[in-house]
């Protein structure tokens, strides 16, 4: 039993370490837009991302750990809890290492990616290939495709009405003022039916899917009526080169790179978590059954290790995201964010543990496009992409090596 808290406190060193990496990784997908059209500096970037993602990770975090968990890999392989602990440790430590050679290279990876990539390779170690859901596997592969694609879309179709409705008028300032209760009230309303639709918290207030979407709604409205009426108050008119707008939404967007921090931690405390909830319930009970729920404290214990990373090394991915792909105003970056923040949570719900990654790229490279082909960096593109194709293989290869390894030596 000694031996076994003893793996147990190993997994937590391991699990903050990879939350830590999702940190430094992912940082750039709430707040590389905001910095990059300089809605935000960076130390203000850092310390609301931070607290955001602990409060996504405890409120609304628990349905994606789940499949992360037990969904990828079959409970069959975790009969043997000896096999199960070491495999659990073994993931979480290949996908930490090479979410961490990714940051060092400043290029934004999957760390959903990593983890489910890290997955495959303990199952196929410890008990050959037919331990893999590839039914399960497929279903997130796909949304691997798909959240790219609809966040690009998405973004392009917010730009071009923003475009269309506001920055295109006459007098944009005043138009977007106008405006302004819209666009806040868009993202409000996705915030709050976030926090109420199938969460811990919705449960608590008992909170039924018609009830959560009614309150989205008055909310969004109440919301988005306060948000107009400060920027009234507190915006000096502005028509100066028809950049008016950009102060409008340079205010907006801060909210929405919030909203953003608050998706990436419902989404991606389960790369770190859903090993770590493993080798909890191994050493705690004794095995993993078909439904463990996920203790809040292990997701809290996520977010602080997110928020911790953040801090410290977040800033290297955020410079490629915000600046090197397409040039950011803050009407981009108010598309990119809702866009991006849109595509996860809806995967969220779902179960799916989309990647916040390839949502943001997929905003940042969605409004770029909507300014035509030649306003977008392909050269980093491609980069991004290559590493993105190469995290699954190289996650599975390095937890089937240390999978072997931990065997050999406990």
């Amino acid at each position: 039993m000694g031996f076994h808290y003893g793996i147990l406190v190993l997994g937590y060193v391991v699990g903050f370490y990879m939350a830590w990496n999702i940190g430094a990784n992912d940082v750039a997908n709430s707040m590389a837009s905001a910095v990059g059209a300089k809605a935000i500096t960076i130390r203000q970037a850092v310390f609301i991302a931070g607290i955001l993602n602990i409060a996504g990770a405890v409120f609304i975090g628990s349905h994606v750990t789940e499949t992360i968990r037990k969904g990828i890999v079959s409970p069959a392989v975790m009969a043997d809890p000896h096999a199960a602990l070491l495999g659990a440790m073994a993931a979480l430590l290949a996908a930490a290492l090479w979410v961490s050679f990714a940051t060092w290279k400043s290029l934004p990876v999957s760390t959903t990616h990593s983890i489910v990539g890290a997955m495959i390779g303990f199952g196929i170690s410890a008990a050959g290939f037919s331990v893999i859901n590839w039914s399960r596997l497929l279903a997130v592969v796909a949304s691997w495709v798909i959240s790219p694609v609809f966040a690009l879309v998405l973004s392009f179709v917010m730009f071009k009405i923003i475009v269309r409705y506001v920055t295109s008028h006459k007098t944009p300032f005043l138009r977007a003022l106008r405006m302004s209760p819209l666009f806040a009230g868009i993202a409000i309303f996705v915030v709050v039916l976030s926090f109420l639709f199938k969460t811990p918290l919705g449960k608590t207030l008992s909170v039924s899917g018609g009830l959560a979407v009614a309150l989205a709604v008055v909310m969004a409205a109440l919301l988005g009526m306060t948000a107009r009426f400060l920027l009234q108050k507190f915006l000096a008119y502005d028509e100066e080169e028809g950049k008016g707008a950009e102060q409008v939404f340079r205010q907006i967007q801060i909210g929405t790179s919030c909203y953003v921090a608050l998706a990436q931690g419902a989404n991606d405390v389960a790369n770190a978590i859903g090993p770590l909830a493993v080798i909890y319930f191994l050493v705690t009970t004794g095995s993993v059954g078909a439904k463990v729920p996920v203790p809040v404290f292990l997701l809290l214990f996520g977010g602080v290790g997110i928020a911790a990373g953040i801090g410290m090394a977040g800033y290297r991915v955020m410079d490629t995201l915000g600046h090197r792909i397409t040039t950011l105003t803050n009407t981009r970056g108010f598309s990119v964010d809702f866009a991006a923040a849109t595509t996860v949570l809806a995967a969220s719900k779902m179960g799916l543990p989309v990647s916040t990654t390839h949502a943001a790229v997929g905003g940042v490279l969605g409004v770029g496009l909507a300014r035509g082909m030649e306003a977008v960096d392909y050269n980093i593109v491609f980069r991004i992409m290559l590493y993105w194709i190469l995290t699954v293989p190289a996650a599975a290869i390095t937890s089937m090596v240390l999978y072997k390894l931990l065997d050999l030596f406990l």
